[in-house]
């Protein structure tokens, strides 16, 4: 097991390599879950994640004949990026095994950082069976992503830093994966002050650890799709497991709209942007699911920013629809001049902002002569949806929403 002192000696070692990120109250937060709110910004690390913690440590760790030998590890994102920027910066030679299929761009940023990428497989378990075998072939020392005791201390260390930054920490609230970044902050903080309480959070889709620790023993579940791909991790580490089941007080799990809307309410209340997984933690909290914290200084772990802009982007429009900021309407309308105009006296006299516009003359539901109109809108809110629609009505067009 990992101890207080390994995550102590692991502080030493990477304080010159990694950032000490802040870990700022959030008002807003605050108000909207009645807990003190307290963010640890883990995505401003070099790479937008914590994971170079637990690589720098274990790559600092090396023996000046380890580090001539080199490293492999196997990631499709932030562990991959973390193990190849410090291998550089350390001169240590890197080999990254990715999944056939990982975005361009991660292998970009990764092969940037130095490291020799190696595409195998069609999935993690492949890339990481391939990256076993280049080290057993070849020597390197293999930098497992969590179940491994200096990855852990590394992780620990942000336990550390948030004991200095809010002293009377009553609560953590964490993302679990395979489990190191929970089990080095929950040493930490349990060890340090044991009355705090440790929560983990899991992406519905992928509940590894929270059915590990109800069974008892390291389970592999089925899983399935999640925007919370760092967090996507089928079957949790032995040694992760056993740190959870003695520091962690419980594990909740977040859904997929959960974990989207806690991502556009960083973006446009905090200004700054998760990922996934960075996420997750603060899901949980917006959508109640941990009881015993109002009034309680809780600190949410925001783990990482590394986000497809394209996700971003559809993540966004998502939430405005579901805030009932962009609606799409269907209007019919007479099918002569003048009869789109009109519409649209409507709509700006109601103060809603035309987006797109759209004619249907052949598939839609109106009678020979009028034309359904498809207009997608920018609007306050559903209140002033509710409003255009019934001007709309009243200036005798009939409308119905579109999903």
């Amino acid at each position: 097991m990992v101890s207080t002192q390994d995550i102590l000696e692991a502080r030493e070692r990477i304080g010159a390599l990694v950032s000490k990120t802040p870990c700022c109250r959030s008002v807003t937060f605050s108000e909207l879950t009645g807990a003190e709110v307290f963010i640890k910004f883990e995505n401003l690390q070099m790479t937008g994640s914590f994971k170079e913690r637990g690589a720098a440590n274990i790559l600092q760790s090396l023996s000046p004949e380890q580090r001539k030998r080199g490293a492999v590890a196997a990631s499709a994102g932030n562990h991959a990026q973390g193990v190849a920027y410090h291998a550089g910066r350390l001169g240590i030679p890197a080999t990254i095994v990715m999944p056939e299929h990982t975005p361009l761009i991660k292998v970009s940023r990764t092969r940037n950082f130095g490291a020799r990428v190696v595409l195998a497989g069609a999935t993690f378990d492949e890339a990481y069976a391939e990256a076993r075998r280049i080290q057993e072939e070849q020597g390197q020392v293999f930098v497992h992503p969590f179940d491994d005791p200096l990855v852990i201390a590394g992780q620990g260390t942000i336990g550390l830093e948030i004991l200095e930054q809010v002293p009377d920490v009553e609560a953590a609230v964490v993302p679990i994966g395979g489990g190191g970044l929970i089990s080095g902050v929950a040493v930490a903080l349990k060890e340090a002050r044991p009355g705090v309480r440790v929560i983990g959070v899991q992406a519905a889709a992928f509940p590894s650890m929270k059915a590990s620790v109800d069974a008892g023993s390291a389970t592999t579940v089925g899983g399935g799709h999640t925007i919370a791909d760092g967090i996507a991790v089928k079957r949790p580490g032995e040694l992760t497991l056993r740190h959870v089941q003695r520091y962690v007080d419980g594990i909740v799990t977040v859904t997929e709209e959960e974990i989207a809307y806690a991502i556009l309410a960083l973006l446009e209340k905090e200004k700054t942007v998760a990922e996934g997984a960075g996420a997750a933690a603060l899901a949980a909290l917006l959508n109640g699911h941990i009881e015993g914290l109002r009034g309680k200084k809780t600190v949410v772990v925001l783990s990482g920013g590394n986000i497809d802009v394209t996700l971003l982007s559809r993540i966004i429009e998502r939430g405005l629809v579901k805030e009932g900021r962009l609606v799409r309407m269907v209007v019919t309308v007479a099918d002569r001049p003048g009869g789109l105009a009109g519409l649209a006296r409507v709509v700006a006299d109601s103060g809603a902002n035309v987006i797109e516009i759209h004619h249907d003359r052949a598939f839609g539901m109106a009678a020979m002569g009028e034309t359904d109109v498809e207009l997608t809108l920018e609007t306050r809110g559903h209140d002033h949806i509710q409003l255009l629609r019934e001007r709309l009505a009243r200036a005798g067009y009939r409308v119905f929403e579109k999903s």
